[in-house]
């Protein structure tokens, strides 16, 4: 099968979060599934746009506080600006960033990932998070970044599509073992801890589309961080995670995620 060819009978997580961020870049398939998700949790969008602005938080704080110019996002999903690298970049032009996603329809746009500044770098990586070392022994990812200097492992809205069978945790494990001290996970979870009821019904939708979802409690999130230093406030609402200035007066039952950065010892 080519791999630029994909199904558009189906909805895909990927373009769901496309329509919820309201970007274009997604069918009718999709707004038909994200359309049941948002009759039953009207707060989708909210939710979609914290993560990413937690996101947007998290990376300018990790290259102006933190000093870090190397990332890497793995499921990065489609681009939508700013991109991860144009936020790094935008504080440190000389960063590095490497994405990785294994979806068909995320390396039909990948090319949009890939327009950085002239003193930084940019590579993306067709493979899968559940094989770290495909990702980890990728020609792209050691061309672009040095892996003996301090790495930033972005991993958001990413871990809630991978089911308990899949060894989430031993995932990230063997992600984060090989990063040298003083790199960053970053990582943001759906959470049913503000409305269960209501995820119940999101989860049956996704599962009826044949997208697998797990989302998981404050605790469960930790675990990912096991092993690191969390950084203030530790595992938080998004919103709620170092805001610019007052936080947005939010119903945590809109947001439904918990985010964290931690550093490696």
């Amino acid at each position: 099968m080519n791999p630029l060819q994909f199904d558009t009978t189906k909805p895909h997580s990927a373009r769901m979060y496309d329509y919820y961020l309201g970007g274009k870049d997604h069918y009718q398939v999709d707004e038909e599934a994200a359309a049941h998700v948002m009759a039953v949790f009207p707060g989708v969008k909210t939710c979609a746009r914290e993560n990413r602005s937690f996101m947007h938080r998290a990376t300018r704080w990790l290259a102006r506080e933190a000093g870090i110019r190397q990332f890497l996002d793995i499921g990065a999903g489609i681009p939508t600006e700013p991109n991860l690298h144009q936020v790094a970049q935008s504080v440190a032009p000389d960063a590095r960033v490497v994405y990785a996603d294994h979806d068909p329809i995320v390396l039909a746009y990948a090319q949009a990932l890939l327009t950085g500044t002239p003193t930084g770098r940019t590579a993306y990586i067709q493979a899968d998070v559940r094989d770290p070392e495909r990702i980890l022994g990728a020609p792209e990812l050691h061309e672009t970044l040095d892996m003996s200097k301090p790495v930033a492992l972005s991993l958001n809205a990413l871990f809630h599509f991978i089911p308990d069978e899949d060894k989430p945790y031993d995932v990230v494990r063997q992600l984060v073992e090989p990063l040298p001290s003083g790199s960053y996970l970053i990582l943001t979870h759906c959470t049913p801890d503000f409305d269960p009821e209501t995820w119940e019904k999101v989860i049956e939708i996704y599962h009826q589309g044949g997208i697998p979802a797990k989302v998981r409690s404050r605790s469960q999130v930790e675990v990912f961080f096991e092993g690191l230093e969390l950084i203030e406030p530790g595992v938080q609402e998004p919103h709620l995670w170092r805001p610019d200035g007052e936080p947005p007066a939010l119903d945590s039952a809109d947001v439904s995620f918990w985010a964290g950065v931690a550093r490696k010892p």
